[in-house]
């Protein structure tokens, strides 16, 4: 797909930083878990903590298409820290667009610079794709929030700085409101990491385990009006749908560049095993699913970018990219042979960490849902 000046920009400027400091460090942090601090320091200096963001608050004002190619960059490099990255920038733009005046001086500035990493409270221990299910009350008390309840898989949740979490708002006049959104700060008394999960994949993205415990907050720290964080939260489902499909279809381009790569290097009866036909058709089936599913997700994205309804466009995109990009691992790891199964060679990481993208921002059986409704 064409891409304009800026996009390749933009790109070029993702993929720079993205393989000569993300990479650089990538199988040590999968190894040890590591929270990627210096990396983090690193790409906040560039602008990809505010990718969102206008430059009148210190981000980047980059497009969405722009934001999409810069998250495949990052995934290519380690999906795990293009999570981080989309969790945070997605966090980051729904306080730019729906936060008060106070809210962003406040806080946008430092989530823009890395000083405040950004967690989204949203899942609960019985309750994912089922929103309806969810159980954390906010009660109003005088200026204050208190909001009780549990929170599941929160990507960067043990280390933010500020969090935003959706709660059931109860004992207002007219009864029980739907869900609002609180900012809160994760040092306040109240919030409190219950478990730091052990992963399959992706390991430099820690989920948590969050539990609010009579959290107090500021009823400043109400983001938009009481009850209407679904209202806000649907409103973005499908660019955080886009942004998912950016990280799978990042990791499906490194493992199709690590085949191809190892297919000229390793030689089988006398020459590169490139050219084995059994090995050249995997390889061109690859590129293919990889080559769709890259253009299908930017074809999602300009679409929301202009501003037209995309929620089966970018279930589409989301679906797609999250399947082929686990086809693309394993078949990258096949062609390897034994050295894929082995952690000195980067295809098996790969395999573990693009499984993931079929299940969060919605399962694949939650995007057909969507899909057959809008046929």
């Amino acid at each position: 797909m064409f891409l304009s000046e800026q996009e390749v920009m933009i790109r070029d400027a993702a993929r720079k930083v993205a393989q000569e400091v993300v990479a650089a460090t990538a199988a040590e942090r999968d190894r040890t878990g590591a929270w990627p601090h210096a990396e983090l320091k690193a790409v906040a200096e560039l602008g990809f903590l505010g990718m969102h963001i206008p430059e009148a608050f210190g981000g980047a004002g980059m497009s969405f298409a722009e934001y999409c190619l810069a998250i495949t960059e990052f995934a290519a490099a380690d999906a795990g820290f293009a999570t981080i990255l989309h969790v945070h920038n997605g966090m980051a733009d729904m306080l730019h667009r729906y936060g008060t005046p106070a809210q962003k001086d406040q806080y946008l500035a430092a989530m823009v610079s890395g000083e405040l990493i950004a967690a989204g409270l949203l899942t609960e221990p019985q309750a994912g794709s089922d929103t309806a299910a969810f159980r954390t009350m906010a009660r109003r008390e005088g200026d204050s929030y208190v909001l009780n309840g549990s929170k599941q898989f929160i990507s960067n949740g043990n280390e933010a700085g500020i969090a935003f979490a959706i709660a059931a708002v109860t004992d207002t006049p007219e009864g029980r409101k739907g869900p609002s959104m609180f900012i809160i700060d994760p040092r306040q008394p109240g919030y409190t990491v219950t478990r730091v999960e052990s992963k399959m994949g992706q390991r430099s993205a820690q989920v948590a385990a969050i539990q609010l415990d009579n959290c107090r907050v500021p009823a400043a720290n109400l983001l938009a009006e009481e009850g209407s964080a679904y209202k806000r939260l649907m409103g973005t489902l499908s660019e955080g749908r886009i942004g998912i499909a950016a990280v799978a279809v990042g990791a499906a381009r490194a493992a199709l560049e690590a085949a191809v790569k190892y297919a000229k290097e390793r030689e089988a009866y006398g020459a590169p095993i490139i050219h084995l036909q059994g090995v050249a058709f995997d390889l061109a089936d690859m590129a293919t699913r990889f080559e769709v599913a890259h253009t299908y997700m930017l074809h999602a994205a300009r679409l929301n970018q202009a501003g037209v309804a995309c929620a089966k466009e970018a279930s589409i995109a989301k679906l797609f990219a999250s399947e082929i990009a686990e086809k693309v691992c394993s078949d990258a790891l096949q062609i390897h042979g034994g050295y894929g199964y082995l952690s000195d060679f980067p295809v098996e990481r790969y395999c573990r960490d693009v499984r993931v993208t079929k299940i969060y921002e919605g399962t694949s059986h939650i995007q057909k849902v969507i899909i057959a409704r809008n046929l």
